[in-house]
């Protein structure tokens, strides 16, 4: 079939499976809503026969827009090209199909004028609920759908005036659980290198996560201990003048370490994206054998951490997308109950950027 030249077949409707079943379209109605009960055996199976023959195929988007309901769920993610959204939205698909659902999934690519457009395409869409996994929304964009009436589950970050249901990783004991093993490792020196966070509830929490258990550390470390040193470093991905300066300041501080004979320095990415950055530039500054001058070790495990061994802490992304879509299918149904966070735990995989210091 030639779809949209002259000539090509026409798609079946639903006049035509009446005319071909030899009813009216009032029949055919029923069957295709499950009211069976009220047609007679023998006008089932004649309009059965007739679906088939015609390879008719209802318009579901129509029927549901009559009835309210279209099933469409809007997904508002900030990168398409995150492995971490890869994975998210693996379970978010999943979840659809099992609960009858139709993602729509909008990559705002870190563009926050992107995210207001999706936002307002979505409610053009009428989509029955929206999850949202982005920078930073605008509040009027989201109170506008709260006010439509439209359910929303924020995933991995919460979004200012916009009260919601949350799914996402347990920050604060994914980085205690990292620390605890570099601390055990025996690293007196971490730095956590998180993009900018002011902005962004996940590495805001991370960030302060590190520093409290940087304190926590120190507070309970023998007094004939070296000291344990920490710091936060900054990297803004999304500025090559701003990335080259923090470079430029991370360099100037191993070097001053090796200088004075210190042992290995950690950094502790604070996810994925982060991670990569990090480990081509100590490549390309360091050599093939940079891991015998920094440790790395990362939120997220991408596949390229496994091929050169680098220790992570593993997201549990299927799960996360899989509950989202949950937790709004269970507000598209009309539940009322107080507002939900729910955060999963990581998974520590220990490889060998972290062998003992």
């Amino acid at each position: 079939m030639n779809i949209g030249q002259p000539g090509a077949p026409r798609r079946a409707t639903i006049s035509d499976v009446a005319r071909e079943a030899g009813t009216g379209k009032t029949s055919v109605s029923r069957y295709l809503n499950g009211e069976t009960n009220v047609l007679s055996s023998d006008l089932r199976a004649r309009i059965e026969a007739a679906i088939q023959r015609l390879d008719y195929r209802p318009n579901q988007m129509a029927r549901g827009l009559k009835r309210g309901r279209n099933r469409l769920v809007g997904m508002l993610v900030a990168d398409l090209t995150n492995p971490y959204t890869v994975e998210v939205l693996r379970g978010v698909e999943a979840a659809c199909h099992a609960l009858g659902l139709m993602p729509l999934v909008c990559n705002a690519a870190n563009e926050l004028e992107m995210e207001r457009r999706y936002l307002q395409l979505m409610t053009t869409y009428r989509v029955e609920g929206v999850i949202v996994n982005a920078l930073g929304v605008e509040e009027e964009a989201l109170r506008r759908l709260g006010e439509g009436g439209t359910p929303a589950v924020l995933v991995d970050r919460k979004v200012d005036g916009l009260e919601a249901d949350m799914v996402g990783l347990d920050n604060t004991a994914a980085v205690q659980l990292g620390m605890r093993h570099l601390i055990e490792r025996g690293f007196e020196d971490i730095l956590f290198v998180v993009q900018p966070f002011e902005q962004v509830s996940s590495r805001r929490l991370r960030e302060m996560a590190f520093r409290h258990a940087l304190d926590d550390a120190r507070r309970s470390r023998a007094q004939a201990a070296p000291p344990l040193e920490g710091r936060t470093v900054v990297l803004d991905l999304a500025d090559a003048d701003a990335l080259a300066r923090a470079y430029a300041d991370l360099d100037a501080y191993l070097d001053a370490k090796r200088a004075a004979g210190a042992r290995r320095v950690a950094c502790f990415a604070a996810n994925g994206p982060v991670a990569l950055s990090l480990a081509l530039h100590l490549h390309a500054r360091l050599g093939a054998n940079w891991q015998a001058r920094v440790a790395l070790m990362a939120i997220d495990d991408p596949e390229w951490a496994e091929l050169i061994g680098i220790t992570a802490i593993r997201q549990p992304t299927y799960a996360i997308g899989y509950r989202a879509v949950e937790f709004l299918h269970e507000r598209i149904e009309g539940a009322n109950a107080p507002l939900s966070e729910a955060c999963l735990p990581g998974e520590l995989v220990a490889r060998a950027s972290t062998s003992a210091a």
